[in-house]
C-alpha cells in the first residue's frame, strides 16, 4: 500500500501528539498508510549524538522514507518564528533528494506547535514550506471550507495545522486543533491519490 511520510520534530510531545492526529487523517481514506518518522536531537558537543534508533517512540527518517513515499507531512514546534534546528538539519542533508527531484510533484503538508497564541505559527508553518517548494514538491493547506478554522480559539491557520501548548507544554491538543490536524492528513492523502492516479 502507498506510503505518506509523517515527519516531525518533537521536543516535549504536543508535535508528536499532532504527527499521529495527522497520520489517523492520512489513513482514513483508507487508501494509504502513514510512516510516522522523527529526526534526533542535536547536541552542541561535536563529539555526543543520538544512538542510531532512539529508545522510544518512532524510528529517525532516513532519506529512503522520502524516496518511497508518495507524499510528505512536516511537523516541528516554534523555535522563535522557526522549525526546529534539529529538522532544518534533515532538510538539509537531502541536498542528493534535490538533485534527483525524487520529490518533485509530491503534494506536502505542514503543522506546527507553539507556546503561545502569536508564538510564530504561520512563519514556522512558511519555514518548513520553503525547502519543500525548493524540493518542488506542491503544498496542501487548509481552506476555509474546514469549518474548525472559524471556530478554533486557540491554533489552526490555512497554511497548515498548528497548536497552542501554553509556556510550559501544559494545554493539550483541542478538539478543534484535532479536527484540523485530522483534515490536514486526509487532505493530503487525497492529494496524494489523485495526483498517484493521474501518473498511472
Amino acid at each position: 500500500m502507498d506510503e505518506i511520510l509523517v515527519l516531525y520534530y518533537s521536543r516535549h510531545g504536543a508535535v508528536r501528539r499532532m504527527a499521529n492526529l495527522v497520520a489517523r487523517g492520512v489513513e482514513s481514506t483508507g487508501n494509504v498508510q502513514a510512516r510516522l518518522r522523527t529526526v534526533p536531537r542535536l547536541s552542541t558537543v561535536v563529539e555526543s549524538s543520538e544512538g542510531p534508533v532512539p529508545v522510544t517512540g518512532d524510528p529517525y527518517a532516513e532519506h529512503r522514507d522520502l524516496h518511497e513515499c508518495i507524499g510528505l507531512a512536516l511537523g516541528s514546534p516554534t523555535r522563535f518564528g522557526n522549525m526546529s534546528a534539529p529538522l532544518k538539519y534533515f532538510l538539509d542533508s537531502t541536498a542528493g533528494l534535490w538533485l534527483s527531484g525524487i520529490l518533485s510533484g509530491k503534494p506536502a503538508a505542514v503543522f506546527t506547535s507553539t507556546g503561545s497564541l502569536h508564538g510564530g505559527q504561520e512563519s514556522t508553518l512558511l519555514s518548513m514550506m520553503l525547502p519543500l517548494l525548493h524540493h518542488g514538491m506542491l503544498l496542501v493547506g487548509l481552506p476555509y471550507t474546514e469549518s474548525g478554522l472559524y471556530r478554533t480559539r486557540s491554533g489552526g491557520t490555512p497554511y497548515g495545522a498548528s497548536h497552542v501548548a501554553g509556556l510550559h507544554n501544559e494545554l493539550p491538543v483541542s478538539d478543534v486543533e484535532a479536527e484540523l490536524c485530522i483534515a490536514l492528513g486526509r487532505r493530503l492523502a487525497d492529494a496524494a491519490l489523485k495526483l498517484r492516479r493521474g501518473v498511472e
